[in-house]
């Protein structure tokens, strides 16, 4: 009984110095806060909320995997939800930047550190592999449930190539000016029913010929071998 009370206490303050901090990216900015900041903000030593977290990038990393599986029922749903692929693909983009809007400024602090796979932080990192690893197989899951027979020199790469898509989505996302992010959401649905409307064309028989440099242009970028 007591171990089970020092575990819920231990979940209890990781859970007060994680949102403690995510209100201090919010405010005052990533770079402007100290984990002394955040310690204080939390009403906890400094020295256990090293304990905890052993910098900013930890905090960020326990943002990304509680944020991760807190949208999963809400994605199931999706997934598991009658519509063609393009009305599918809309509504998980719009359950994500719906998610993880009141912490749109967190990600914005942290965009730099994107494109560097060296920085635990990047979306392409080895310490964020799990989390990407799962959100491909969410898109392998909605293309095998969209009715689209994807052609098979093309359906090994369909699932990272819309990871990387919604990446876009995202990052413009983050980035856009426009009141309530309007652009962002015209983005989507413009966009997915651009490339719902490509991989029909691509099921076609007749499109071989044409899916021959886009395929060596997918195993390029994603490093996969012919």
């Amino acid at each position: 009984m007591a171990t089970n009370k020092a575990t819920e206490k231990a979940k209890a303050t990781e859970g007060k110095i994680l949102d403690a901090a995510l209100e201090l990216f919010r405010t005052q900015g990533f770079e402007a806060t100290t984990m002394r900041d955040i310690a204080a903000k939390a009403g906890v030593a400094t020295g256990a909320a090293y304990y905890y977290f052993p910098s900013k990038d930890a905090i960020v990393m326990a943002f990304y995997q509680r944020t991760f599986e807190a949208m999963q029922p809400k994605i199931r749903r999706v997934l598991e939800s009658p519509g063609n692929l393009e009305a599918r693909m809309r509504a998980l983009f719009r359950v994500k930047i719906e998610h993880f809007g009141p912490n749109r400024a967190v990600l914005r602090g942290t965009l730099k550190y994107g494109a560097d796979p060296s920085h635990a932080l990047s979306p392409f990192s080895k310490q964020t592999k799990l989390i990407r690893d799962a959100d491909v197989e969410l898109f392998a899951e909605l293309i095998r449930n969209s009715g689209i027979t994807i052609p098979k020199d093309l359906a090994p790469y369909v699932p990272e190539s819309l990871w990387m898509y919604q990446l876009g989505i995202i990052y413009f996302w983050l980035t856009d000016e426009s009141e309530g992010q309007a652009r962002s959401r015209r983005l989507v649905e413009l966009s997915a029913k651009t490339v719902a409307g490509l991989l029909e064309l691509a099921s076609l028989p007749l499109t071989r010929s044409l899916r021959k440099p886009v395929v060596e242009l997918m195993q390029l970028v994603l490093d996969k071998s012919a």
